[in-house]
């Protein structure tokens, strides 16, 4: 039985990578935090001290998934999905709104967003589901079905997240696919996606006005976010101009803690600095990569392509956005910007690629 005797030998790799991140983030985010949390809150350390404390859970959790036997967590792969379908409808009904956005539900003095829950509930949900379909994926009803399935919570979340639900849509994919690799059927299958984002971009103007802003960014006052984070990349060169020495993260990009950290990154630490962050997350996806093909069954393989075509879009559609080579979506870049809710939920899924990896021999 698959899992029954276990030997606790990790993907040291993969830690000493994600160690990193974790550090590099956290002395990244206080130097771009620092001048907001006096503004705001009268405390250059506001930002740091919850981003610590979400870690902290988040690296609890990691372990503690990391020790379990992630073939018993299949039972769970569907009230997971139901959970984060729930999660989705109550943030459309009850969630709080936060520039612009209606993403976060409150739970007392706490809030999360369930849109980090949803893509960890995916990865989860359809790990189980294509191996059960495994014999079958190849059909295209069977390819097609699975990938309904994922609409309802790709739908809710791309309600108010837009750039989520290319997540998940995309770990959809990426996951069937492995089971069964025909070209074909993706061609089909990317037809029908671009015909669904282009109804989906048409139903509200904010997210057309979002293309145009994109386009010419100069002639927009929403566009004023964007060209702050060009001239931080801009202004940092190779080396840049040293940490904590930002001029760009002094309001003169909103909110730089959050979607655009990586410019102020470009700013302080250059091209070579930046290239560094990049040659982790690089590192990174290549472990998930060698975990996925080395694991003992294709349920741990499917765990870790998932983890890893999450990282993959996510990292790209961050940098993608700071750098305007596509619209502005409001992604996060994964363990450097800040939110404690990602941050909990990406260790959390990193713990279930770690329990795969601890049964690669």
């Amino acid at each position: 039985m698959p899992g029954s005797s276990r030997k606790k030998k990790y993907d040291y790799t993969l830690l000493a990578a994600l160690s990193l991140l974790l550090l590099a983030g956290l002395v990244i985010l206080q130097s771009t935090s620092a001048w907001n949390g006096e503004v705001k809150f009268n405390d250059p350390y506001y930002y740091l001290k919850k981003q610590v404390f979400a870690t902290t859970i988040g690296i609890a959790a990691m372990f503690v998934t990391a020790n379990m036997d992630y073939h018993a967590l299949r039972r769970l792969a569907l009230p997971a999905y139901l959970a984060a379908v729930l999660l989705s409808v109550a943030v459309l009904l009850v969630g709080d709104e936060y520039n612009g956005s209606r993403r976060w539900l409150s739970l007392g003095p706490f809030s999360f967003q369930p849109s980090e829950f949803a893509k960890v509930a995916v990865i989860l949900f359809l790990a189980d589901l294509v191996t059960k379909c495994a014999d079958r994926v190849k059909k295209m009803r069977v390819m097609a079905g699975i990938m309904i399935l994922v609409l309802p919570v790709a739908g809710l979340v791309g309600a108010s997240n837009l750039s989520t639900a290319i997540i998940i849509l995309g770990i959809g994919v990426i996951l069937v696919f492995i089971a069964s690799p025909k070209y074909g059927q993706f061609v089909w299958m990317g037809v029908i996606g671009c015909a669904f984002l282009a109804v989906f971009l048409a139903l509200e103007s904010y997210r057309l006005e979002r293309l145009a802003i994109w386009r010419n960014p100069e002639a927009y006052e929403k566009g004023y976010q964007t060209l702050q984070g060009l001239y931080a990349i801009g202004s940092g060169g190779l080396f840049g101009r040293g940490l904590g020495n930002s001029v760009q993260k002094l309001g003169f990009v909103p909110e730089a803690q959050n979607d655009m950290i990586f410019s102020i990154i470009c700013e302080e630490l250059g091209l070579f600095g930046a290239g560094f962050i990049l040659l982790l997350f690089l590192i990174l996806i290549w472990r998930f990569y060698v975990i996925a093909s080395r694991a003992p069954d294709l349920f741990g393989a499917l765990i870790a392509a998932g983890a890893m075509g999450h990282m993959l879009i996510q990292v790209i559609l961050n940098i993608a956005v700071v750098t305007n080579t596509i619209p502005n979506t409001g992604i996060t870049l994964p363990f450097i910007s800040y939110g404690g809710t990602s941050v909990v939920f990406l260790l959390l899924e990193m713990g279930l690629v770690l329990s795969v990896s601890s049964l690669v021999k």
